[in-house]
Order: C-alpha cells, then sequence, then structure tokens
C-alpha cells in the first residue's frame, strides 16, 4: 500500500468547511427532533419542514454535518433498478417495481440543490463482469428487468460495448443502468446543510446526544419533543431496537492524483460510475478535475456497534482498493494515489434499508441498513422518517422498506465469528476466480452459509 488510511477525506478538503453552528445549551421544546446531521437527517430536515412548514424541527449532530460516512463514501446517487435481481425475489414484483419507480425521484431531488454545486453527473451506473464468476450477475440483472417488463432499465453490453464507454482487458462484459450519478458528498452535505438552515431548521452541531422518548440530551442542553427521528445509521448498529437485524462492514477508497489523459486514453470519459460483479465489490468513478476513485466493500466487520480504528485505519482493506484500481484499470498504472481513507457502513440482513417506529415508545422513529448504498436511498428515507414523525400514512409509510419483516442476525459473539468467517471464504473465492483457479473446498462450503439462512453478505 502506498498510502496508510487517514480522515479528513479528500472530499472534505475540497468542499471546505463551514462555520459550525452552536452547540445546544439549555432547554429546547420542538415538535420534531432529528439526532444525525448525516444525508438521512439533512433529507428528513427538510422533508418534515415540506410537509409541516409551521413545525418546529430542531437536528442535533455530535461533530458536524456529514462528518461521519456521509461525508465518506463514493458518492453514487442512484435507486433500485440496479437491484431488481435481488429484490423481486426478496419482496415481490410489484413491491420491487413500486420501490425501484420511487427510487427515480432521488436523482431530480439532488439535481434540484443545484447540479453544478454537488457536482452531480448524470452520467448513469455500469456493471462490469471482471471474471468468469461475474458473468452471472450480469446476466441475472438484465434478465430481472426483461422479466419485470423493464428492460430499458438494465441494458446489456457485450465487451466491445463495454470498451466503448471504458477500456480494460479484463472487463468480459456488462450491463448499463440509466439511473445513475455520482456527486461530490461533502458539496451534497453542505447543499443540504444550507437548505435546512434556510428553511427553518434549528441546527446543533457538537452536540453528542442521548436520547428517550420525548427527550434528547446533550452535554449542555435538553430537546423535549414528542416525535424523535434517530439517523445516526452505522452509529446505530449497536442500539437495541435494531442490533440483531444489522452490523457494521469497513469500506475504503483510494483515490489518484489527477489523469484526465489517461481517462482520455481508456476512453472513460462519461461520467459513468462503475461497479464490478463481486460480493464484495469494487467502486469506481471519476471526479470533474480528472481523478479517479476506487474503493472496496471487504472491511472489517463490527462488534457490538462498536466504531474504532479498524474503520478508518485499516491498511489491508485499502490496499485492496489499490489493487482493484491495478487490476481492474491498468492503463491507469501510472496514475499516483495521492489519498486514502476508510469508514464503516451499516449492513442488513437483507441488503436494504428498514425504517420504523420502537415498539412500545410510539415516537422514536428509525432509519439505517442501507449497506453501502445510502447516499441516494437517503433521500428515500427522509420521506419515510417526515411521514412517520408526522403520523402520515402515505405512499413513502407504504414502500417495502417500512413495511417488510427484517430478517434477524445470530446474535453477538456469533454475528461477528460467523461473519468474520464468512467474509474470508468469499473473498478467498473472489480472489481464486481472479486468478482463474478453483477455490478451496472449506471456503466454498463457507461463502453459501448465509443465503442458506436467508441472508446477504458483501456490500452490493
Amino acid at each position: 500500500m502506498t498510502v496508510q488510511p487517514r480522515l479528513p477525506p479528500w472530499w472534505w478538503d475540497e468542499a471546505g468547511a463551514d462555520e459550525p453552528e452552536e452547540a445546544l445549551e439549555g432547554d429546547v421544546d420542538a415538535d420534531v427532533c432529528v439526532v444525525g446531521g448525516g444525508f438521512t437527517g439533512l433529507w428528513t430536515a427538510l422533508a418534515l419542514k415540506e410537509r409541516e412548514p409551521s413545525a418546529c424541527v430542531v437536528l442535533v449532530e455530535a461533530e458536524t454535518c456529514g462528518s461521519g460516512p456521509s461525508g465518506r463514501n463514493g458518492g453514487f446517487v442512484h435507486g433500485y433498478w440496479a437491484s431488481l435481481a435481488e429484490l423481486v425475489p426478496l419482496l415481490g414484483r410489484d413491491s420491487a417495481l413500486e420501490l425501484a419507480r420511487a427510487g427515480e425521484r432521488i436523482v431530480p431531488a439532488v439535481r434540484a440543490l443545484g447540479a453544478d454545486d454537488v457536482w452531480l453527473r448524470e452520467g448513469g451506473l455500469l456493471m462490469v463482469s471482471a471474471s468468469p464468476a461475474q458473468d452471472a450477475a450480469v446476466e441475472h440483472a438484465v434478465a430481472a428487468a426483461a422479466d419485470a417488463g423493464v428492460a430499458e432499465q438494465a441494458v446489456p453490453l457485450e465487451a466491445d460495448a463495454v470498451a466503448a464507454r471504458v477500456r480494460s482487458p479484463v472487463f468480459r462484459r456488462g450491463v448499463f443502468f440509466p439511473d445513475g450519478a455520482t456527486v461530490q458528498p461533502a458539496r451534497l452535505v453542505r447543499a443540504l446543510r444550507r437548505r435546512v438552515l434556510d428553511v427553518g431548521v434549528e441546527l446543533h452541531e457538537h452536540s453528542p446526544a442521548a436520547f428517550r422518548s420525548g427527550e434528547v440530551t446533550t452535554a449542555r442542553g435538553r430537546v423535549r419533543a414528542p416525535e424523535i427521528v434517530v439517523a445516526i445509521n452505522a452509529a446505530a448498529t449497536g442500539w437495541r431496537p435494531v442490533a440483531r437485524h444489522v452490523t457494521n462492514f469497513g469500506s475504503y477508497v483510494v483515490l489518484t492524483e489527477p489523469v484526465p489523459e489517461l481517462l482520455e486514453q481508456i476512453g472513460w470519459t462519461g461520467g459513468e460510475a462503475i461497479v464490478d460483479a463481486r460480493m464484495f465489490l469494487h467502486y469506481f468513478r471519476t471526479t470533474n478535475d480528472g481523478r479517479v476513485l476506487m474503493g472496496s466493500g471487504s472491511g472489517p466487520i463490527g462488534f457490538r456497534g462498536k466504531l474504532d480504528a479498524r474503520f478508518t485505519s485499516d491498511g489491508a482493506t485499502a490496499a485492496r482498493a489499490e489493487h482493484g484500481l491495478r487490476r481492474l484499470l491498468p492503463g491507469l498504472a501510472d496514475g499516483r494515489i495521492e489519498r486514502a481513507w476508510g469508514g464503516p457502513i451499516d449492513v442488513s440482513a437483507d441488503h436494504l434499508p428498514f425504517f420504523g417506529t420502537v415498539p412500545g415508545s410510539g415516537h422514536v422513529h428509525y432509519g439505517l441498513g442501507y449497506s453501502g448504498h445510502g447516499v441516494g436511498p437517503s433521500w428515500l428515507g427522509g420521506q419515510i422518517l417526515a411521514s412517520l414523525s408526522t403520523g402520515r400514512d402515505d405512499e413513502w409509510t407504504a414502500l417495502a422498506l417500512a413495511t417488510r419483516r427484517v430478517p434477524s442476525l445470530p446474535p453477538e459473539p456469533l454475528k461477528r465469528l460467523g461473519g468474520g468467517v464468512v467474509r474470508s471464504a468469499i473473498m478467498a473465492c473472489e480472489r481464486a476466480d481472479e486468478d482463474g483457479r478453483r477455490a478451496p473446498l472449506p471456503a466454498r462450503v463457507a461463502a453459501t452459509l448465509p443465503r442458506l439462512f436467508g441472508m446477504e453478505i458483501g456490500t452490493r
């Protein structure tokens, strides 16, 4: 690994920082208190003011808005057309299509914030197969869209058509999803934060909070609110009401220096967001100034929701991201790695986020479990949480993200230990496939275990 991972991410260096809002002091009364200033919390606060312009909405953030995973991710913005192959068997055809169609409203919502301000580039999402075993995922995505009568949402590409978008000696075929874009995530956070302040939300940063029904407390203040929204995502995985349904994985990225001339040489100039078809996928995109970001969703698994240095300083996962860059895009071999960073992602048992109200509380609402795919769906989450906390029974609370029964993961320490075994097995199988060899039998057996229990492991 040429560069060790560290914070802050480059995104924050590029975007710059706004002056933080003052920490909460004293007692405040509100109609709704939102805990968490990442994408979910910010979209929720905005949606609340859209539904109830006169409502008093208070948002408290432990550090500064977007300082967690919302400001560290790859900046992929899309809904659920790319996940249709997984959604149909999980939710049924009609509910899957309903969710995918709801997701079509995500990119327009981001666009409305100011496309240039957030570096919105609507280049679509491209999934590529980079080894024989990955071909099936591409074929499955195409077949699922065709079977659902929406073939235009998953366009098959043979090797030459993939090469017309980006040239690589290992890309075998692909599928293009028109519903996809990229943003600069720290700029998106700043745009949302400013909009939240503009519409009259009372924002307090540097205010770590504890919460219970009717009350949110910080070191020097308290918010009394009949409705509380918990929007802390990865930080909530140890919280009792949701702990059995979610765990944390680490995800790391590397970022090159500007290489616009190398991008020209490999033909990657259309702004496509790209993923490979691994379970522990690589995800990669370009920036406005010609850099390339390559991520690897193969980091360590959390334990009891603890967010420790493994999620920010794991050199091994960052090295896998760099290896992915060199293998998948050898035409960028002369591009120097300038930065690396990582963070936790909240992964649910079925790979979909889930939203609800804590049983018995009546008025404490939550949402998490984005599974590495939250920049876009956090907008949906904001709509759902706003409706839950204003007592609405509408199109948002009817989505499967808020109504389905979420599978449970094993209790700790089995969740951590079993997840670690399966993670290692899947990674061994994927390495073997890419090397053109057969994985050892124990790895092949262990890699199948999650599916036997109806669970998804990985970050796609």
